[in-house]
């Protein structure tokens, strides 16, 4: 618990102090945001602000998970490496696209085909080394099945038998885990539009995995003297609980700065890293289903946009004044602050109703 604790402290101070620090810099190379001449135009006050302020909190989540790995003294596991790994490459790619929009002075970065490569290549990685590296219990970091509160009996493998099997089992598993990446990145990314709405729900759905992983640690199947008839199979439940809680302090301390009205912006470095951590998170906790509720807010928006676009190629007209949801809201005379405030109230419901199914699920068993 304290090494939990450490992560989270760290990475909060970390933040809360180095994103000065940061935006100083930033306005030194005058990279600032760049606004859509479509969107609200109350957003055009936004103009210069500085944004890649994702930079910081991947930063800070490293300092904080090494930080707690010291006041362990051991080494971080595969599974915390894995989470970290998808959630710097991710956020790399968010910053080349940032760069390029500074760049070339639009509020266009890369194009959506160079996105989906990058996203591709971290994605594929990542799958094909979660499924390495079995412990001295013979877990590996993720599995080929399906997972909702743990792993469901819906495995991917298709019950194949030998190299076939295996071979089918991973290929399907990179396309699920693929899915499933570019799925959380894209619902952050398009989360990011209001001053604090995306930092603030990642602090809810981050502190939720938090809880989960002290649970699942507490209830683990590798503690053989202990372990119940419903313990959990994940391979490092304290380190991913360490990662969570250092994503958790990083945003805390990023909102500080990042709250209306914003002194600095994640831009796409900051939510393709985190939506990049939170399908590394559900993917190692055996959890990938129930991150739709724990997530659930990240699931609305982005299908607001999904529903938007799908209804207006089919009958030229539109569901939404304009998607995302949170444009729609203030094109209909919502104020900023009191969308932020309201939309993290549905992320807090959301997060403890699947909290609550979560617990309730080991209860009833």
């Amino acid at each position: 618990m304290i090494a939990i604790l450490v992560s989270a402290t760290v990475a909060l101070f970390v933040a809360l102090l180095g994103t000065p620090v940061f935006i100083k810099f930033l306005i030194h190379k005058n990279y600032g945001q760049f606004v859509r001449e479509d969107g609200p135009t109350g957003h055009f006050i936004k103009r210069g602000t500085p944004q890649m302020g994702g930079v910081v909190i991947i930063a800070a989540t490293v300092f904080g998970v090494a930080a707690s790995m010291l006041v362990s003294q051991r080494l971080p596991s595969v599974s915390a490496l894995l989470a970290l790994y998808l959630m710097a490459g991710l956020g790399l790619i968010g910053f080349l696209d940032d760069f390029t929009k500074i760049r070339k002075q639009r509020s266009l970065g890369l194009t959506p085909r160079a996105k989906l490569i990058g996203q591709g290549v971290v994605g594929v990685s990542f799958a094909v080394l979660a499924l390495q590296f079995p412990n001295e219990n013979s877990r590996t970091p993720a599995s080929t099945k399906i997972s909702f509160l743990r792993d469901t009996d819906f495995d991917l493998d298709l019950s194949l038998v030998g190299a076939t099997g295996a071979t089918v089992g991973l290929i399907l598993f990179v396309i699920w885990a693929n899915l499933l990446v570019s799925a959380w990145s894209n619902a952050v990314n398009v989360t990011d539009g209001l001053d604090g709405l995306a930092t603030g729900v990642s602090i809810i759905t981050f502190g939720a995995y938090v809880l989960v992983g002290i649970w699942q640690l507490n209830q683990s199947c590798q503690l053989v003297a202990t372990a119940g008839p419903r313990c959990y199979e994940v391979r490092d439940p304290q380190d991913l609980a360490i990662v969570a809680a250092a994503v958790t302090g990083a945003c805390v301390g990023f909102l500080w700065w990042n709250a209306n009205p914003a002194k600095i912006f994640m831009g796409d470095t900051g939510s393709l890293a985190l939506g990049g951590a939170l399908a590394g998170l559900s993917i190692l906790s055996r959890t990938e289903l129930l991150a739709v509720m724990l997530g659930g807010l990240f699931v609305v928006i982005v299908s607001s946009v999904v529903i938007q676009v799908g209804f207006f190629k089919m009958t030229g007209k539109r569901v939404f004044k304009m998607a995302p949801l949170q444009h729609h809201f203030e094109l209909s005379g919502w104020g900023e602050v009191t969308i932020v405030i309201r939309f993290w109230l549905i992320a807090g419901l959301l997060a403890g109703l699947g909290m609550g199914i979560f617990y309730a699920e080991w209860v009833a068993s």
